[in-house]
């Protein structure tokens, strides 16, 4: 049996994210490809226990080495339970956020040492990496905006200030450059469905795929 594909998105609050890996679950499925859409933190019961934890409450509730390794903390119940599962029975993963959302969060944005991150890394999920991510970047002002108009307590960190906010834009956009292969940039202050054709797009391509249709 072939290994299932990962895929993953990032970004900063408001970039939309969850909409986009919704579109692309469904231009997938209609070729007949299994997909499993998941996020993080989150994604096994267990990790949604440490999800709330760190989405709601006050912003003081951790500090952000405490909550990178509650992120790893999570993030590995969800590779063990769920993704690597998936991947193994041929599926498709397409998750909203993984590991480069701790790098962006907790190291460019609330300056965690990259090298103690790296460290977490290692320990809890070693190489383990999606095949491709797309990052959808947007200014900081502009997401939060956009994430305001949400309802629900999940909002810790949108509540943080714009300075960690800017960081976390750039720290996206380097690890990006570091990394051009697995990682594409897309242009989120685009309409809806721009965005879905261009990501089907690279689908497509990277994975010599019939061409998508990118219809909501």
């Amino acid at each position: 049996m072939v290994d299932g594909i990962f895929i993953s998105f990032e970004g900063g609050e408001g970039a939309g994210k969850t909409t986009q890996v919704k579109l692309l679950k469904k231009s997938l499925m209609a070729i007949g490809i299994n997909v499993v859409d998941t996020r993080e933190p989150g994604g096994s019961s267990e990790a949604e226990m440490v999800r709330e934890l760190l989405v709601s409450g006050p912003l003081e509730r951790w500090d952000p080495f405490s909550e990178a390794m509650l992120h790893f903390v999570a993030r590995r119940s969800h590779i063990n339970t769920l993704i690597k599962p998936a991947l193994d029975r041929g599926d498709w993963v397409i998750c909203d956020r993984f590991s480069d959302s701790t790098i962006a969060y907790q190291g460019f944005g609330q300056g965690v040492a990259h090298e103690k991150l790296e460290i977490l890394r290692e320990l809890s999920i070693e190489k383990f990496a999606p095949d491709m991510t797309f990052i959808l970047d947007i200014p900081a002002e502009t997401g939060l905006k956009r994430a305001a108009l949400r309802k629900g307590a999940e909002s810790r960190y949108e509540k943080m200030d714009i300075g960690m906010h800017q960081r976390l834009r750039e720290g996206f956009l380097t690890i990006a450059k570091n990394d051009p292969k697995r990682i594409k940039i897309i242009d989120a202050t685009q309409t809806i469905q721009s965005i879905a054709e261009k990501i089907c797009k690279e689908i497509s391509f990277n994975f010599n795929l019939p061409k998508l249709s990118s219809l909501p």
